[in-house]
């Protein structure tokens, strides 16, 4: 992979392409336009030996002495506005989940070429933003224009050292589950900014409030304070609460939620009511799941309180064969309830 060019399709120089106006279609930007983006790398960390520029085509990066390296990698493809953003801090929750530091950003962006340099440039001005917030350095990707699709495709993998070992396997009966925020807060952020008409019965005041619940997306702060008492923690993206619920459960235990105590914001719950989607499968980064032993219960709840984090217990694990989920959430499937309000006319 070349970390530092930025190409389309199988050309090798600039070409007119089919770019919109006086800027570049297919092939490689100008080398003064590749310098500027490069420059849009995040926080300076002295452990990046080599990051992006031209001429190196692979990031080096010194290691210290955490015993664990956690490696996450997702796209965006649900959002638009925004989606740099989000795509920093989807994959640094999934490195805070397992107790670690997002330290090193890698972006892929591939932007259809009538998008132009403009919409690379906001993409990369808002990864470099959002890294800068959590102390991550960008330090690689690929960048391309192309004209074989008609919407940015965009990925990236954060990596991060770690202390802690968490993992399914370490789950027991009897512990708790602890989730924060609101459920459903990154799905409705998206709609709110997506498709604000689809909540226009709301108010432009409630529009706007679920508009602003993508800057609380970032789950980095609650999983510090829980990592040294969690067992396993999880950010709950696609399929929402019950997708993540779905996936804790390949622990062979059962989790058996009250369903009282899963945390609706009422805006969700009457959004959900007015467009007919259930919002245990709306998309929910920014909720932290954290399982932890019952001793560690009141510290656990004590240390969120006491940093301004809203959270519940919602639950606990019960041995398979003998829980009773009747009371529960109904885990059955793991689908995703955004893609179906976006598509509402």
């Amino acid at each position: 992979m070349n970390t530092n060019e930025i190409r389309t399709g199988p050309g090798s120089g600039p070409g007119p392409g089919p770019g919109p106006g006086p800027g570049p279609g297919p092939g490689k930007l100008p080398p003064d336009v590749l310098t500027e983006l490069l420059s849009l790398s995040g926080a300076r960390r002295p452990d990046v030996l080599i990051g992006p520029r031209g001429g190196e085509d692979a990031a080096v990066i010194k290691r210290d002495d955490a015993p664990y390296l956690v490696a996450a990698s997702d796209p965006i493809v649900g959002a638009s506005d925004g989606a740099g953003r989000l795509l920093v801090h989807v994959n640094a929750n999934d490195v805070a989940c397992k107790g670690g530091d997002p330290s090193w950003f890698v972006a892929t962006l591939i932007v259809p070429v009538r998008d132009g340099v403009a919409r690379v440039r906001a993409l990369m001005e808002e990864i470099h933003e959002a890294c800068l917030e959590i102390g991550a350095a960008v330090v690689g990707g690929h960048t391309e224009l192309t004209d074989r699709y008609d919407r940015a495709v965009i990925s990236g993998t954060m990596l991060g050292p770690s202390r802690y070992d968490l993992r399914l396997e370490h789950i027991r009966a009897g512990d708790a589950i602890i989730a924060t925020k609101h459920v459903g807060l990154e799905g409705m952020s998206i709609i709110a900014r997506d498709r604000p008409d689809l909540l226009s019965f709301l108010g432009p005041e409630a529009v706007d409030e679920a508009r602003s619940w993508r800057d609380g997306v970032s789950i980095l702060k609650e999983a510090q304070l829980m990592r040294s008492l969690a067992r396993y923690m999880h950010d709950p993206t696609e399929g929402g609460l019950a997708g993540g619920l779905l996936e804790m459960s390949l622990s062979g235990l059962t989790p058996v939620i009250e369903q009282e105590q899963i945390p609706l914001s009422p805006l969700t719950k009457r959004a959900a009511e007015r467009l007919g989607f259930d919002p245990l499968h709306l998309i929910s980064s920014g909720v932290l799941l954290a399982v932890v032993p019952p001793e560690a219960e009141s510290e656990a709840m004590l240390r969120l309180s006491n940093n301004g984090v809203p959270s519940r217990v919602i639950g606990r694990f019960c041995e398979a064969k003998t829980a009773d989920n009747t009371k529960g959430v109904p885990i059955l499937d793991a689908h995703e309830e955004l893609w179906r309000v976006l598509e509402k006319t």
